[in-house]
């Protein structure tokens, strides 16, 4: 009997080592850490960002600074499954798609739509529905082979750390996909695709220019297509609608000259849509608090307060007054409406989908609470 029972033990042992002899050992993957899609006559254009992870992991061993090599894969097809299946054609290792956390989409595919990017990349099993999304003017392999400061890997940039800077211009935060398609399908349409750019002035190592990444704006939709791109500097007003923003300096000029600069805090903007004579005006309500972190003139802290609350409405009408131009809702102002008078909302669209004026907002009102004065005494709330 012990015999029956140790070769039935061996042979079950053989039957699970054979099962699992198709599985491919970690070593022998490869591991796509980003994706880029691209669209051009009639093909679409699938890339894959491979990462060695033995060269990015945090340990002794690891030079801090050395280059870390960065694999990219190519693929076409008549469908996107098909480019990405494509890529696996050469690999030469099994792809793993489960540590995917960026994908990155040209203005081409933007304009064809992004629901069905989204969707075609998403029936990859192992690909996580909070991915980051962004779309770009750059061609993708540069994109996809941009490194990070002191030579890191890609995987401490922007486009994968989703971390807000300290520059007055940080405006946009990264977005996730599941985000993104759950906002373009609600009413008014208030989705935005953050654009990931690469800034060359900025920075030298040594004396050689070294290219880092920005994100330089934002794309906007209507019916899933993208319609328009607005610049991060001409959205510089919709950071007091940004919940996630944790600091934003605010320079507060008097007489023409700089006076002071706030570091603003959690802003919060409420619209309150009203009937005007048949027709929608927008209010607007904006709540920060902040600490002055530079003073270059002796003003009187009430006269600093009120040239702050002035620079805030101006930075929110400019913003909105660009906007108008090109047909896009960067405070979110048609679904505000929806919200609050789903008849009046679909009664305005149906004579025009893209209601808005220049004269859709009504009144501006804006508190700031400074909690530190700077060089003056005591603290204001």
């Amino acid at each position: 009997m012990k015999v029956f029972r140790t070769l039935a033990i061996l042979l079950s042992s053989i039957l699970i080592l054979n099962g699992c002899s198709k599985t491919p050992e970690i070593q022998n993957m490869a591991y796509a850490t980003a994706i880029g899609v691209d669209f051009d006559k009639g093909k679409w254009i699938a890339y894959a960002q491979i990462l060695n992870f033995a060269n990015i992991s945090h340990s002794e061993q690891v030079n801090i600074g050395k280059p870390v090599p960065i694999w990219v894969g190519k693929g076409k097809g008549d469908t996107l499954a098909l480019a990405l299946t494509d890529i696996s054609r050469t690999s030469q290792l099994h792809v793993f798609w489960g540590h995917v956390n960026a994908v990155v989409m040209t203005e081409a595919v933007l304009k064809k739509g992004v629901t069905s990017v989204y969707s075609a990349i998403n029936r990859y099993r192992e690909v996580r529905y909070n991915i980051l999304i962004y779309g770009t003017k750059r061609e993708l392999p540069e994109i996809l082979t941009q490194k990070s400061l002191l030579n890191l890997s890609p995987l401490s940039t922007i486009m994968f750390t989703a971390m807000q800077s300290d520059s007055p211009y940080s405006i946009i935060m990264p977005v996730t996909g599941n985000r993104i398609i759950a906002n373009l399908n609600e009413p008014g349409e208030p989705g935005l695709i953050p654009s990931i750019d690469i800034d060359a002035k900025d920075w030298t190592e040594d004396k050689k220019a070294k290219p880092l990444f920005n994100l330089s704006g934002g794309y906007f939709f209507q019916k899933n297509k993208m319609i328009g791109w607005m610049s991060e500097k001409d959205l510089q007003g919709m950071r007091w609608a940004e919940v996630k923003l944790e600091r934003m300096p605010l320079q507060v000029d008097v007489n023409g000259s700089p006076a002071a600069v706030i570091m603003c805090m959690t802003p919060k903007m409420v619209i309150q849509p009203a009937s005007v004579k048949g027709d929608v005006k927008f209010n607007i309500e904006v709540d920060a608090k902040g600490y002055v972190i530079e003073l270059l003139q002796d003003v009187p802290m009430d006269q600093l307060k009120r040239q702050a609350i002035e620079t805030i409405r101006k930075e929110i009408i400019t913003t909105h007054l660009k906007a108008i131009k090109v047909k896009c809702d960067p405070f979110r102002l048609r679904e505000s409406l929806y919200r609050s008078d789903p008849s009046e909302f679909h009664r305005l669209s149906r004579a025009n989908p893209f209601f808005l004026t220049d004269g859709s907002i009504g009144d501006i009102h804006v508190d700031i609470h400074l909690m530190n004065t700077g060089k003056y005494k005591g603290t204001e709330r």
